[in-house]
Parts: structure tokens; sequence; C-alpha cells
């Protein structure tokens, strides 16, 4: 990639600085080449509909079928470019992706240092810069909610390796689960508007500032924007929870119910010389309450995961882990010190049905993997929404047969955590439902809008 700087001189190079800074923008797709019939209708629909649009965003629910939508999608842009295309997956989904290719009869294979080992070629975000753009004519960016933080270091190498790539192409079941501002990240991705360019055109803030500061909940719609700000989202992007959202019939995609349970632990140990137990209010507060209640909370979990069905218990510090996978018999942890290697194994071991409880913390496995196989989860709660969602839709999916039961094992100390984490999820429904309806109209104002018309000649000419 051309630097816009001169390293030997120190002197940039202005074209190249307007090159790197240069996004495509307007329609770059192509009529479908080849719509496969294991593809459901509501995912043709949504496929086509990319294909044509050819940088877009598809925000489908898990369970939906994002694999073979995005394997489609990447088989039709080597048809059309016979040039091959990269798909970038969050840590053990690289291989299970390949496995829904096969299963397709798609050609797709892994790569782990930037070999070009098929026309779709198939890595984790982590080896991202082992690889060249101009190698490619597309990018799949799968469980692209992981780019979705402005200043991450993450959303800023991928935006910059796809910026004059032609082909793009976001999938994820959680664009923006409490900010829609962060919807922002996806449209630069995709050589959309900026974020600047954004804010400034729909949003404004009391501080009348555009400084990144002040980037999250100050933000505001400007007067009347709101409706033109969501005809933009649409216009590169769709949100599906449920076939019917598109106007399908919903058929094998209903879920069974999710059984949800709040266990309170109580530790009347450590109340530090209160008749009572004090809310933890501050995140200093919640990490001694954690601290404290440690040795029940992972007694708690372990009494209800011992037995002979497989379960998730999903955790947030070391320590708990460390602790759960002593207490569990024949559990496994996957920690962020392990290797890749060592993570992806526990992970197909799990899959596979060869490990019966796995150990490990929201950010490290809860994104991507297809667990239907399992029904039980214990989670300790935390800030993270995003991370909650992500965890229990794990084994909460279309596909899965059983009741899913999560429990959620917190204290005394800690319910205004489980508080705030449900404020975050009525928040975060409310948010999709309106996605869903007003891109819903958005589609029929576009449907409506492109339709020909004949125009007569006056009756006086």
């Amino acid at each position: 990639m051309k630097t816009a700087i001169d390293w030997t001189t120190g002197q940039m190079d202005y074209r190249a600085f307007i090159e790197r800074k240069s996004q495509l923008g307007g329609m770059a797709g192509f009529e479908p080449l080849w719509i496969p019939d294991f593809l459901f209708d509501f995912q043709k629909a949504l496929v086509e509909w990319a294909i044509r649009k050819g940088r877009a965003a598809i925000f489908a629910d898990c369970g939906l079928g994002k694999t073979p939508m995005q394997l489609v999608w990447a088989e039709n842009v080597v048809r059309k470019t016979r040039r091959p295309v990269l798909v970038l997956t969050p840590l053990a989904v690289a291989a299970q992706t390949v496995r829904e290719a096969s299963k397709f009869g798609i050609p797709a294979a892994r790569s782990h240092r930037g070999e070009i080992t098929s026309t779709i070629v198939v890595t984790n975000y982590e080896r991202l810069h082992y690889f060249q753009s101009d190698d490619f004519s597309a990018v799949v960016c799968d469980e692209s909610s992981a780019i979705k933080h402005f200043d991450g270091a993450r959303q800023q190498a991928v935006t910059e390796f796809m910026r004059k790539i032609p082909y793009r192409l976001l999938c994820t079941a959680t664009a923006a689960p409490n900010d829609f501002i962060e919807l922002g990240t996806s449209a630069e991705a995709l050589g959309e508007l900026g974020r600047m360019d954004m804010l400034s055109t729909f949003f404004k803030n009391d501080e009348n500032s555009l400084h990144p500061i002040w980037w999250g909940a100050r933000w505001r719609f400007k007067q009347h924007a709101e409706r033109d700000f969501w005809r933009w989202v649409c216009s590169w992007a769709r949100a599906i929870r449920r076939p019917s959202d598109l106007g399908f019939e919903d058929g094998a995609f209903v879920l069974p119910p999710l059984n949800q349970r709040e266990l309170v632990v109580q530790n009347r140990d450590n109340f530090s010389g209160f008749l009572f137990p004090m809310q933890a209010t501050t995140l200093d507060e919640q990490r001694e309450e954690r601290r404290l209640t440690l040795g029940p909370r992972c007694q708690k979990v372990a009494d209800l995961v011992n037995g002979h069905h497989p379960a998730v218990v999903w955790c947030q510090l070391n320590d708990e882990a460390d602790l759960l996978e002593r207490l569990i018999p024949g559990a496994r942890q996957v920690k962020g010190s392990d290797t890749d290697g060592a993570k992806e194994s526990a992970f197909e071991d799990f899959s596979a049905g060869r490990l019966r409880v796995l150990v490990t913390k929201p950010r490290i496995g809860a994104f991507g993997m297809n667990w239907q196989h399992c029904a039980h989860m214990t989670f300790f709660p935390s800030h993270s929404f995003e991370q909650f969602y992500q965890g229990v839709r794990r084994c909460w999916r279309f596909g899965q047969e059983r009741p899913v039961n999560v429990d959620i094992v917190t204290t005394e100390g800690e319910l205004g955590v489980l508080k705030n984490l449900q404020r975050k999820a009525d928040a975060a429904d409310k948010m999709f439902t309106e996605i869903v309806s007003l891109m819903t109209e958005a589609m029929q104002i576009e449907r409506t809008s492109n339709r020909p018309h004949s125009v007569g000649a006056p009756s006086w000419l």
C-alpha cells in the first residue's frame, strides 16, 4: 500500500495523501450471475439487492443465514471479476465458514499469512495485516460489529484496507445495539458518508462542536432529520430480525422459548459493618463486590451446570474463570492468553460435542459461533449489552430446537448492574423495531418513486 509520507525525506506526497483519503461513492453493483436454490426466498432477496448495490450491509439476526448469503455474494463477485474475494471473520469462525462453503459447494479456503488459497479466501480480523488490498476485488466483513468503534484500531485498519476495493459487504446481527450513531462506522467502511459528514448532515449537539470527544449520547437528530437519516441508511443497508420483516413467511424461522432467570447470591459475611448489603454504584465498588463474592457466585454456577447436558459459562474476570474450571468437572477454559490455535481447538471441541462445559469471556467467544446443540448458559452480568446479546445468541438462534435457559448469577450489591443491562436491552429492542419499521417504509417509498410513469403532453399543446 502506497504511503502518503516519504520516510526518507519526511515530506508528504500530496497526491498519495488524496488517493488514500478518497472514497468510491455511488452504485457499484451488477446483475446477479448465480442465485442457488439452497437460499430461502428472503435470503435471495437480500443477496440480489446486495449484489446490485455492490457495497452494502446486511444486518440480519442470528441464525438467519448470513454465512450462506455472504458466500453466495462473494461467489457472484468472483464470477464477475475473475479475481479473489477476502472474507474476514472473528477468531474460530473462519473454520466454520470454510465448512459451510464446502457444504454448499462454494470454493473457499483458509489463509493465515496472506496466501491466496482459493477464489474465496477466509481469514481472521487479527491477520488482516498479512494481506494486500490490491489482491482482492471484494471484502466481506463477517460480524462487522467488530469495527463499530470509531477510535478502534481494528475499525481504522479495516476501513483503510477496503477504501479502494470496489465491492464490499458487511454482515452482522448487532450493528449498533445501543447507539445508532455508530452506524456511521459501517457507512464509512462502505464508502458512503464519512462520520463527520454524517454528523453534520443529520445530527447536532448542544455544544455545537464536531470534535470526536462529543461522540455519543449528546448527539441528537436535527429537526425533521430522523426520517431522512433512516432513508439514507436504507440506501446501503437492510435490517431483518425475521423473514416477515421483509414481507416473507417466517416458516421455520421461529425461535423457541428463552427462559431467563436472575439468581441473586447472598453473601452475608461481607457487609462491611452495614446491617444490609449496599448497592455497588461506582466501577471500583463493583469490582470489589465481585472480588468479595467470588466464591459463592462461582459455586452457584458450578451447581447449576453440573450434570450431563452441554453448557456455556460466561465470565468477566480471570479469577472467575480459573475457579470455575476447577469447580466444574471436565470444564475447559478459553482465556485471552491462549494461542489462536488453542482457542480454535477448544471452540471446535465444544461445537463437535467433545467438550461438555466451555468457560470463557464474551469478548473472546461470543461472536459468530453456532452452538445450537447447547441450550444452557450462565452469565455474570456486566454493563455491555452487546456482549450479553451475542453470548445468548450463540445458542438461542434460528435452528435451535429446544428452549434455551439463561441463568444470570449476581449479588445483592450488583443489582444496579442488572438493571442497567435490562435498560439497555429494552432500548436496543425499541431501536431495532424502529429501524425495521422505517426501513420498510423507506423501501416502499423507493419502489414507488422508481416506478416508471408515462408523461402525457398538456392538452393545450
